[in-house]
């Protein structure tokens, strides 16, 4: 892509960047606290779910940073024990903050406690924060690291997402709780200025060279989550016209090398949950450059954003399930900002994209969440037209975002379902791609099969991250290798890098059948193979036939051994030439080959990865199909149907066009 921002004025343009943003708090879309009318009139639900969670966060110990928990990623590799506390205070402070600002409550530095127990309590957050040695997550600290060190030098600070992240609730708490931060607690918000400007604001002025910003052509989530911080720090604790306008100028530098490589089709190679981390943060920038800079600010009408904004409704199964390419989860967890998709879907005119918005805030039960960030929260109880299409409108069971089919040319990925609109019946998702995406698993030509919503061929996700995850190690974990995808095995596994891709991809798309064929060898090690055509196809009753996904392989050159791995989430029943996976819930899908040409075994898999379990619960099941007699070229059909998508005659008839394939 070439989209570029080119909304800010050039070099000899300061004088009028710098008149754009003189005192921009007043036009970030947040009042402070003192802004009663807007803060009482949020609807009384979302205003009660916060209250009730603060209430229960404040009876809750607050979580401790300490050096052995921060140690802990170089001495065991456990990063999340000091990133789950740092996460931990962050929601503790986010959620306390918004329920003061909701009461209003305040009190006079010397009264007793007790007067404000929500502003307290995040105050007390912040202080903590204010006090630790670093910011940054451990795994991140690279001039730790090249000095030996376990101890962060606070006189050389990294900038890295936990940085980010902090500088970001401070800018947002000190706009919000201002005016009560100067009463109860004199000099905190000079504090929290100074710990921005000494960690976050100086370390992104004076390195340029900062890996994420992706000079290169690297940039990922990266990219916008930092930008985003150091925006906000810029505009609500910047008090300096012409160095406010020399941070936005940076920023938005920066964010070109981000927009650049987001390809025209929409899609993220980093998946469904960096969607949120990512994309969904360059959109709320440019709402914020927009607001505080007017027109003469204005980026929203690039033409891809379009595009992007429709990604996570592409990439929809049903309920919290999504295709999950890269490290992203199969359940979408319940902590999105999804005003975001719901305000810019009613500016860009795509009501499918508001509905999914207020499907998946209806999901998790709120109008905000204080784990995605402050600012985000504050931004969605603010916003009354959020607020009230939330908890007035009546639920609708139709799904519009659920295509017929859609196909990603760039990222190549073609989603496709059996129903428009319906979660009932297929769905199947395939991509191609090549082994140098962002966030890469080994997965080049794998494919995902959901009944009714569900999907029980699927893509395992990541495990937890540890210090190793993006290290040359990260291929020694499980999930992240071919062999735990729906991906064939000639004899051996696909390779990292950029250069092991699919090659001559090809969407078929239509009213009967959708599909994508591809060769995969190229994912292969060199001299392997000489082709592996693999075909996955969706084809719809005709009549004749009940709806069921096609499965084809076709290969060349293979060695003695050749495998075709299948990674099912459910009750797997194992029978000649056909298994059934059934869930939890009922729905289930029937696979069937011919015995003939291929043996079936099982491996169940247990797990107890937090990660993993919270998508798959205890278990996982692989059934590999090992062909008999591979020779230097062979074929193999797999098809699959719903459980009760067709009476017996039509399994029977399906699993017969499998065995004469």
């Amino acid at each position: 892509m070439s989209e570029r921002l080119s909304v800010v004025p050039g070099p000899d343009g300061g004088p009028e960047l710098e008149r754009l943003l003189v005192d921009p708090a007043g036009r970030v879309g947040v009042p402070d606290v003192t802004c009663r009318a807007v803060w009482d009139a949020v609807p009384g639900a979302a205003r009660e779910r916060v209250l009730e969670d603060a209430a229960r966060e404040l009876t809750r110990p607050e979580p401790r940073l300490t050096a052995g928990a921060w140690a802990r990623a170089f001495r065991d590799g456990d990063r999340g024990a000091y990133e789950d506390a740092a996460w931990g205070l962050q929601e503790r402070v986010s959620l306390l903050t918004l329920a003061a600002v909701l009461t209003g409550e305040s009190a006079d530095a010397r009264e007793a406690p007790g007067t404000c127990p929500h502003l307290d309590a995040a105050i007390d957050g912040l202080v903590s924060f204010a006090e630790a040695g670093t910011w940054c997550w451990a795994p991140h600290e690279r001039f730790a690291a090249e000095r030996g060190d376990l101890v962060p030098d606070p006189d050389e600070p990294y900038l890295d997402l936990g940085a980010a992240e902090v500088a970001s609730l401070f800018a947002w708490a000190d706009h919000a709780l201002g005016p009560h931060l100067d009463r109860r607690m004199p000099g905190l918000r000079r504090r929290l200025r100074r710990e921005v400007e000494q960690r976050v604001l100086l370390p992104f002025e004076r390195r340029r060279d900062w890996r994420w910003i992706g000079a290169d052509g690297g940039a990922n989530n990266w990219n916008p989550w930092i930008h985003g911080a150091v925006l906000a720090a810029a505009l609500l604790l910047c008090t300096d016209d012409v160095r406010r306008a020399r941070l936005v100028r940076l920023v938005v530098q920066g964010l070109d090398h981000y927009v650049a490589t987001l390809p025209d089709d929409g899609g993220i190679d980093e998946g469904i949950a960096y969607w949120w981390a990512g994309a969904c943060r360059l959109l709320e920038i440019l709402d914020l450059l927009a607001g505080v800079g007017g027109s003469a600010l204005d980026a929203r009408e690039i033409p891809l954003l379009g595009e992007l904004l429709r990604y996570p409704q592409r990439m929809h199964f049903g309920a919290d399930w999504y295709v999950n390419v890269g490290d992203a989860p199969a359940r979408l967890t319940a902590d999105q900002p999804w005003q975001v998709p719901f305000r810019w879907g009613r500016r860009l005119g795509q009501p499918e994209t508001v509905a999914h918005a207020l499907a998946g805030a209806r999901l998790q039960h709120s109008a905000v969440a204080p784990r995605a960030g402050l600012g985000r929260a504050l931004a969605a109880l603010s916003d009354e037209d959020w607020c009230r299409a939330l908890t007035a409108d009546e639920p609708d069971d139709s799904a519009p975002w659920l295509a017929h089919e859609t196909w990603l040319p760039r990222s190549q990925i073609l989603v496709a379902r059996e129903t428009a609109g319906s979660t009932d019946g297929l769905a199947v998702a395939v991509k191609a791609g090549h082994n140098g995406e962002h966030h890469n698993h080994l997965d080049v030509g794998s494919y995902w099969v959901a009944a009714d919503g569900r999907p029980l061929v699927v893509d395992v996700g990541r495990p937890t991250y540890t210090a190793q995850t993006f290290g040359p190690d990260r291929y020694a974990a499980w999930p992240f290798q071919s062999g735990w995808h729906n991906v064939p095995e000639p004899g051996v596994a696909q390779l990292p890098g950029p250069e092991h891709r699919a090659r001559d991809v090809r969407a078929e798309l239509g009213r009967g059948v959708s599909g994508m064929t591809a060769d995969l060898c190229g994912a292969y090690p060199r001299g392997s193979l000489t082709g592996w055509d693999r075909a996955v196809r969706l084809v719809r009753a005709d009549g004749t036939t009940p709806p069921h996904v096609s499965v084809e392989d076709r290969w060349e050159g293979g060695g003695e051994s050749v495998a075709l791995h299948h990674v099912l989430a459910g009750l797997v029943e194992l029978g000649e030439g056909r298994a059934t996976v059934t869930a939890p819930d009922g729905s289930g899908l029937v696979m069937c080959w011919n015995p003939r040409d291929a043996a079936a075994s099982v491996v169940r898999k247990e797990l107890d990865d937090p990660q993993l379990t919270a998508s798959w619960g205890d278990h996982l099941t692989r059934i590999t199909l090992t062909v008999r007699r591979p020779g230097a070229q062979g074929r193999l059909t797999v098809r699959w149907l719903i459980i009760d998508g067709a009476d017996e005659a039509g399994k029977n008839e399906l699993s017969g066009l499998a065995q004469h394939s």
